[in-house]
């Protein structure tokens, strides 16, 4: 299994355990995006979805930011581009 295989999984526990959420799924999109020079690097596409009280009282960019400071070293090799949503429980259910 190489480096690549593993990040999707790296990143899930590594949601899992900032944010406690009661849905946190991770798609790796980085076939999608083949060819994109931010590819080139090695970097990968994901997409995630959360769902954790810790959102609760938090705007978007606040919600957004929470993540990205849980990634935030993956951030600099391993993730070229994320798409965030980052839900309540009460909104998920809406």
């Amino acid at each position: 299994m190489s480096a690549a295989d593993t990040r999707p999984e790296r990143i899930r526990e590594r949601l899992l355990a900032t944010f406690s959420p009661e849905q946190c799924l991770v798609e790796d999109e980085s076939a999608l995006h083949a060819g994109h020079a931010g590819a080139a690097s090695g970097g990968g596409h994901y997409r995630v979805r959360l769902v954790s009280n810790l959102f609760e009282g938090k705007n978007r960019v606040n919600r957004h930011r929470l993540v990205y400071d849980c990634l935030s070293d993956l951030m600099q090799q391993e993730i070229h581009a994320l798409a965030i949503v980052a839900l309540t429980p009460s909104e998920a259910k809406n």
